[in-house]
């Protein structure tokens, strides 16, 4: 059984280098307040370490911009949430997903295969 919901990612990227952004979170979320209140939490958490032109982008898109947003995902569009502070932009990306179940967390315990796998060291 599909399950509508929401694929969020942060993605950071160092506007100085030539390289492409680097995922550093994801989240899946099962209704719009909850996609958009994954942004709120983590610009709050993190805007007393932005400068000061990061944390102005941050708290003007939590009071005037948010609100725009919580409207984009009812009607399951995609949203970008992006601030950057010095060279370094981070960027929170909202999209409509379909969740497909998996196999393994239907029941209490994991598939017969599950105990075949045997993690290497890295030693």
């Amino acid at each position: 059984m599909l399950k509508r919901g929401f694929w969020c990612e942060c993605r950071t990227e160092d506007l100085a280098e030539q390289q492409p952004p680097a995922l550093l979170a994801s989240f899946d979320a099962y209704s719009a307040p909850q996609a958009d209140r994954w942004v709120s939490v983590a610009l709050r958490m993190i805007s007393p370490a932005l400068d000061a032109d990061a944390s102005d982008e941050a708290w003007e898109w939590l009071y005037e911009d948010r609100i725009e947003t919580r409207r984009a995902l009812l009607r399951a569009e995609p949203c970008t949430v992006s601030v950057t502070h010095a060279s370094t932009r981070i960027t929170w990306m909202i999209r409509p997903a379909l969740f497909l179940p998996l196999a393994h967390r239907q029941g209490a315990e994991l598939p017969a295969c599950a105990n075949e796998f045997k993690p290497r060291s890295t030693e």
